[in-house]
């Protein structure tokens, strides 16, 4: 259960990164507002006004994730589609616990428990094989370094 809760907080994270840079125009700051400045010049640019940086929306999110779902565990269709479905209404509801105004520790609270729920409602939908590939792909998230490590391993003893 924790570690569907540090797969989809991984996945949440990299995706909330993601935006908070692209709302700034990337990796320098805030290149992204001051060259449209430069661009206009003088007087013009002052009658300019900033947009709401663009959200990634939740379908993008949840096909990036069953991307990586659904070769490994072999879903079929029906699965694909009820997992992707569990998943959309869990990254609604991290959205919504992320918006109250709670403490950080609450969120967090409610964010592992939306985790474990998540978790158990896609092992519901799983074979054994897959439940068991399931939780390899979770370990291999919660410890990156381990996993490439034990590839490395892999590929230097075959050789």
């Amino acid at each position: 259960m924790k570690n569907k809760f540090t797969l989809i907080l991984i996945i949440a994270l990299f995706f909330s990164c993601t935006s908070i840079f692209a709302q700034y125009g990337g990796y320098g700051g805030y290149g992204g507002y001051g060259s449209r400045m430069g661009a206009m010049g003088g007087m013009g640019g002052m009658n300019q006004h900033h947009d709401k940086p663009k959200e990634i929306p939740i379908e993008v999110t949840v096909s990036k994730i069953m991307e990586q779902l659904k070769p490994e565990l072999q879903l079929d269709a029906l699965q694909e589609i009820a997992v992707a479905n569990i998943l959309t209404e869990s990254i609604k509801s991290q959205g919504a616990i992320m918006k109250q105004e709670i403490s950080q520790d609450d969120k967090i609270k409610e964010i592992q428990t939306l985790s474990e729920l998540t978790d158990s409602k896609i092992k519901q939908l799983l074979t054994q094989t897959q439940k068991e590939k399931y939780k390899a792909m979770q370990e291999d998230a919660k410890n990156p370094k381990k996993s490439k490590k034990k590839k490395k391993d892999a590929t230097t003893d075959s050789n």
